[in-house]
């Protein structure tokens, strides 16, 4: 990412990649919340160490 670009800039842009992106229907929406829940909870986890 360029820093020489203002906040503005940068947000004008965002909007126009955002723009050029398909719209997504609710159902699409609530599909992949579903689908990212389920992932979270069958992940790998790693145990928190205590350092005591």
């Amino acid at each position: 990412m360029n820093s020489d670009k203002s906040f503005q800039e940068r947000a004008k842009l965002g909007m126009e990649e955002l723009s050029k992106q398909s719209p997504v229907t609710l159902e699409k929406a609530r599909l992949q919340a579903q689908r990212l829940k389920a992932q979270g909870k069958s992940g790998i986890r790693i145990e928190k160490r205590s350092f005591d």
